[in-house]
């Protein structure tokens, strides 16, 4: 996909990172286009895939969301369908913020958005305890939100 961009698709993708409300108008000022071709080269990068949705991010701590977890897993067999079935229930959810299957020591590396430890404790039965497949998990608590988020760095 990186093939099919060019200058102007790239500009107009890190312009929508830093700001998916901007007008089309404005956002040609900005690439230097007119607001029908950037509404071409958006529906076009949104079908080949590059936009995958735009939305807009909310601070957890404004709707109650006052812990960041990071959380990592081990899994007791790597069976594909055990696996899948994790990948299943992690995506579903809706505390899990972000979900890897990784290489190394885990297999399974978790970004959790919690009220509190109550609500975190509740979530461990439902997510590693009550799965026979979880070997171990480990715990970590962020102390501070010091950078979050995903946009990417477009040249």
């Amino acid at each position: 996909m990186t093939a099919e961009l060019d200058a102007y698709d790239r500009k107009i993708l890190s312009e929508l990172q830093k700001d998916a409300t901007v007008s089309q108008n404005e956002l040609g000022a900005r690439v230097n286009l007119s607001a029908a071709a950037v509404n071409r080269r958006i529906r076009r990068l949104t079908e080949v895939g590059a936009i995958m949705q735009c939305t807009a991010v909310v601070a957890p701590a404004a709707v109650g969301y006052g812990l960041s977890i990071i959380v990592n897993v081990e899994v007791e067999s790597e069976q594909i369908d055990l696996l899948d079935r994790m990948k299943r229930t992690f995506a579903k959810c809706p505390q899990v913020q972000q979900c890897y299957y990784v290489a190394g020591e885990w297999d399974f590396v978790l970004v959790l958005a919690v009220k509190d430890m109550e609500q975190y404790n509740s979530l461990t039965r439902t997510l590693f305890f009550g799965d026979n497949n979880v070997k171990r998990f480990k715990t970590l608590v962020a102390m501070d939100r010091v950078k979050v988020g995903l946009a990417l760095p477009i040249e």
